[in-house]
């Protein structure tokens, strides 16, 4: 039969190891137990009736009220008010001015019962935005004032769809949505914003984009003689055919449209495809990382004004620059002419032109012949100085052994060693230097942050000032996919570069893929670029190299030739010593 209290003999010890063990005694003076801190319960106070299983669905049902109803509609209401958003003017005129303007609009498609198309503010902004495209004047003191704040803010949310749907087509890469979005979706959204700041539809001409011409005197770009269909064609006729084409202008007004023409943007669009941290960059294998650098180069349309002075000041050059080389290329077709056979006749030479060349013109003859001579001189010498030990051997003795020719040969053979590898060595140092500047560049990129100016773009519709930004991307136009996310570019004042990456394709063959830049101000300013990849297949993974077998070698005689002497020193050691 069990005797004793257990609680009172737990006591007992707990009290002797306090008195016997130091840690046991520290224990209990700092958290009053020698076995040490114990576990701490905390509770919350809560009225019996809510934890109570037969109130269960009741205290659901509050919940839901208060966190799903109450709270957000109390936030929405505090969001919409006119103190947080003051921009928004509500009107009781809405009720009788957009009926009336929807009438004026045709293919609103306003009888749309699709969310969020059918809701009566949709309704509203795509009558304003249709009023806008289509130059509908709308009331000053009502309806202008919200079409202008709509406007104002329709590239940022078109910035932001390009964004959306470019991270839908890489999470549809990942596997992570079932349906790949096409590349018309995104394309789309970027030729809806030169549309919205040039306030003119897509199918319209892109001359209209410049200053006082319409739909009255676009007809005169296109004649028998001449088919004018884009500015950049219009800005590359001479002066007289753009006067002859806007004749129905005032000279002011064609003043205005030259002057807009001359600021419009000209790019220079270069693309080169490569891949980086390889050996042959030019060599592409399935699955490698190709980088596309985009080279954006920015000029004024003026620069085409000028292509007809500067033709004529380069033929007046050549004209000089080949009477005074006569002298010089009259040698030199000397010693390349070959006799033609007597059945070949010979071609008939050009008129000298009657000009004479002038004292400075024969100076610069001069100094030119000169400085032919010095080089000429100097190749010799170094051609002399390259081979002493064949001259000083040809002086002394001419019958020599096999043997002396052998050594000759292989000091003829080391110059060009010690060259093969200093250029190896030059390369390697280039492709380090290239490899700096690039982290530099990106570097200073990021600490100097994204600049949003460039150039202005004429605008008059837009409300506010407006400027030029570009999209990069690269797609491929046989599946209709985007390879690379659009890349924004907000500061094109003179020169841009950008760097676009993708994976190459898996399997081996010859691909196409497309290099697209589209402006976000413009219309007819859209290049495309084609690259043609060999994709190669990608090699196997090395398992047995020469250079390892040798490295093993190397550790096996190693370990042979150790000694079994210990490299400490033992007791005995010092014995002997002793």
């Amino acid at each position: 039969k069990e005797t004793g209290d257990e609680k009172t003999f737990m006591k007992l010890t707990k009290a002797y190891q306090a008195l016997t063990d130091d840690e046991a005694r520290r224990n209990w003076e700092r958290y009053g137990n020698p076995d040490g801190p114990g576990a701490m319960s905390f509770g919350i106070a809560l009225p019996s009736w809510i934890v109570e299983k037969e109130n269960s669905v009741w205290v659901l049902g509050l919940y839901a009220l208060v966190f799903m109803v109450a709270l957000p509609t109390t936030v929405a209401s505090r969001e919409f008010e006119k103190k947080h958003n003051s921009e928004i003017v509500e009107r009781p005129s809405d009720s009788e001015e957009v009926p009336h303007l929807i009438k004026q609009i045709p293919n609103l498609n306003e009888k749309n019962r699709e969310a969020p198309l059918c809701y009566l503010y949709s309704i509203k902004a795509r009558a304003l935005i249709h009023a806008h495209l289509n130059h509908v004047p709308l009331n000053p003191e009502t309806l202008e004032k919200d079409g202008q704040y709509i406007i104002k803010k329709c590239p940022y949310l078109i910035q932001e769809m390009v964004n959306c749907v470019s991270q839908l087509i890489m999470l549809a890469y990942a596997h992570r949505i079932p349906r790949l979005p096409n590349i018309e979706t995104i394309e789309n959204c970027m030729k809806l914003c030169p549309m919205i700041v040039q306030a003119m539809w897509e199918f319209k001409n892109p001359l209209q984009q410049l200053p006082h011409v319409n739909d009255d005197n676009i007809k005169y770009f296109s004649s028998k003689k001449r088919r004018v269909k884009s500015i950049q064609q219009f800005a590359a006729l001479k002066s007289e055919e753009k006067r002859s084409i806007l004749r129905s202008l005032p000279d002011d007004k064609f003043e205005d449209v030259i002057k807009v023409l001359s600021k419009m943007p000209l790019i220079e669009f270069n693309v080169v495809s490569e891949v980086i941290d390889d050996e042959n960059p030019t060599v592409y294998t399935a699955g490698a990382i190709v980088t596309v650098t985009v080279t954006l180069i920015r000029k004024n349309m003026s620069e085409l004004f000028e292509v007809d002075n500067e033709e004529n000041i380069d033929l007046n050059a050549m004209e000089g620059e080949g009477e005074q080389g006569e002298e010089e290329e009259g040698n030199i077709k000397k010693e390349e002419q070959v006799k033609k056979p007597v059945w070949q006749k010979q071609a008939k030479k050009g008129k000298k032109s009657s000009k004479k060349p002038s004292k400075g013109q024969k100076q610069t003859v001069k100094a030119r012949k000169s400085e032919e001579r010095s080089t000429q001189a100097e190749a010799k010498e170094k051609e002399i100085t390259k081979k002493p030990s064949v001259d000083a051997g040809e002086e002394s003795d001419i019958s020599e052994d096999d043997g002396d020719n052998s050594d000759y040969d292989g000091m003829d053979d080391k110059p060009d060693q010690s060259d093969n590898k200093g250029s190896s060595l030059e390369d390697d140092d280039t492709e380090w230097e290239k490899f700096q500047s690039a982290r530099l560049s990106k570097r200073e990129k990021v600490l100097e942050g994204l600049s949003k100016l460039s150039h202005s773009v004429h605008c008059p519709y837009f409300p506010e000032d407006k400027q030029e930004y570009w999209w990069v991307y690269v797609s491929d136009r046989k599946s209709r996919t985007l390879l690379t996310p659009p890349y924004h570019v907000t500061a094109l004042v003179d020169k841009e570069e950008v760097q676009l990456k993708f994976t190459a394709p898996r399997w081996p063959g010859v691909y196409t893929f497309t290099v697209c830049l589209r402006s976000d101000s413009y219309l007819g300013f859209d290049q495309t670029h084609d690259i043609k990849l060999d994709v190669k297949k990608a090699p196997e993974v090395p398992t047995e190299h020469p250079q390892w077998d040798m490295l093993d070698d190397e550790e096996e005689e190693n370990h042979g030739a150790e000694s079994d002497v210990s490299e400490f020193t033992t007791d005995e050691d010092v014995e002997d010593d002793e």
